[in-house]
């Protein structure tokens, strides 16, 4: 008599039949969607894949890639330098700078980290907004006031030809930032060109904990009347709030005028140039052109306490982006006199992403133009008054005094 396990032999044989479908299924799906892992016997590397495939659209072969990810790896001399994650973040900065937009580019979980410390306020480094001029050179937009890059005699437009031993033609934005950032106390190296200079010059800066306050006023009794001094330094996090508490100052002191300091200013959250802009000037601020040609509006975010004040901005050639963006509302609004030198120029809208992991993504999405539908790209804003600085060496400023002269 058969054991009780062979009553239904067809049964169990659609049972064992199912379990191995279900299993070989699985392996044939994890490959589909590029799901593996290259591992070898004796053999250090172990690196593992996962990826969706990409977007029909595309049209990408990926096969080379995936070649050269497993090769890599087998046939590289030293296996200690083989990190999967590096690998990685290289393929996609590599991709992202691919496209040759300097402001585009892929920030690996330090970098990104780096620049949002940047943005909140305090960071250690040297004190320096770096940019790139309309030769995609690597310059400096702006020493920040009270800094070691200031104090070093570091001026707007000087190129950065070299941190440290590393030459900067092939430098991300991102890599030159966490190369010049440091432990406070320790120090890099530079190598600059003045603008105009015959020669470059190398200088050595100490790092130090960079705490920016970005919004100061002071006032000053002029002619009977009591003007109001506001220093923007950059428009980072705190800069709405530090603004809203200067303006309610400058309220409550009886200012006649106000002059706006955005010079050595190389810019920040777009949101937050809006935001102070708001206080002198109703309706459109400033205008995205996108890549499809439409043109979209921001206007003002608030019902501005200072319309009617008397006011002057002062900018320079370290005037850039948000900076830019407030001044260009201001002149184009005939709401005040604009004194100084031609600004930076940098007239593009980066939106961040960030991803799981800690990394992220800057990528230009449009082109911001003044109220009147101007692009400053390359450009800049052009002050009604142009007054030259009186160099870095000199307690002279006449851009300051010809806006006391004016204001009221």
């Amino acid at each position: 008599m058969p054991e009780s396990g062979d009553k239904h032999p067809l049964f169990n044989f659609f049972i064992q039949f199912g379990i191995i479908a279900v299993i070989f299924f699985a392996i044939g799906f994890s490959f589909g969607e590029k799901k593996f892992e290259i591992s070898r016997k004796n053999f250090v590397p172990r690196i593992s894949v996962s990826n969706k495939l990409p977007p029909q659209e595309l049209n990408i072969d990926f096969s080379l890639f995936w070649q050269v990810m497993e090769t890599l790896p087998a046939k590289y001399l030293d296996k200690s330098a083989i990190d999967s994650q590096k690998l990685l973040y290289g393929a996609i900065s590599g991709m992202v700078r691919s496209i040759g937009d300097p402001y585009t580019a892929f920030l690996d979980p330090k970098q990104n980290q780096a620049i949002k410390s940047e943005l909140a306020g305090s960071y250690e480094g040297i004190g320096i907004q770096i940019g790139f001029n309309k030769e995609k050179k690597l310059v400096v937009i702006a020493p920040l006031s009270g800094t070691p890059a200031k104090s070093a005699g570091l001026l707007p437009g000087d190129l950065i030809l070299k941190i440290g031993n590393r030459d900067t033609f092939d430098l991300t934005l991102p890599e030159a930032v966490e190369l010049i950032r440091g432990p406070a106390g320790s120090s890099v190296k530079l190598v600059l060109h003045h603008e105009g200079a015959d020669r470059s010059y190398d200088v050595e800066i100490q790092r130090a904990k960079i705490d920016v306050k970005s919004v100061e006023v002071e006032f000053k009794d002029i002619r009977g009347g009591k003007v109001a001094i506001i220093k923007v330094s950059r428009f980072g996090d705190k800069s709405d709030s530090e603004w809203d508490r200067a303006v309610s100052d400058v309220i409550e002191n009886g200012a006649k005028g106000v002059v706006v300091d955005m010079r050595n200013n190389p810019g920040g959250l777009l949101s937050s140039s809006v935001h102070l802009a708001s206080e002198f000037v109703r309706g459109t601020i400033v205008r995205q052109e996108f890549a499809d040609g439409s043109v979209s509006p921001l206007g003002a975010d608030h019902e501005g306490k200072l319309l009617k004040m008397p006011i002057v901005v002062l900018v320079n050639k370290g005037s850039a982006s948000a900076s830019e963006i407030f001044a260009g509302a201001i002149k184009d609004a005939r709401r005040g006199k604009i004194i100084g030198e031609r600004t930076f120029g940098k007239g593009t809208v980066q939106d961040v992403v960030d991803f799981a992991g800690g990394s992220g993504l800057h990528v230009t999405i449009a082109k911001w133009l003044t109220p009147g539908g101007n692009s400053i790209d390359n450009v800049g804003i052009v002050p009604d008054v142009i007054i030259n600085s009186s160099g870095s060496d000199s307690k002279a400023d006449p851009q300051m005094d010809k806006a006391l002269e004016i204001v009221l």
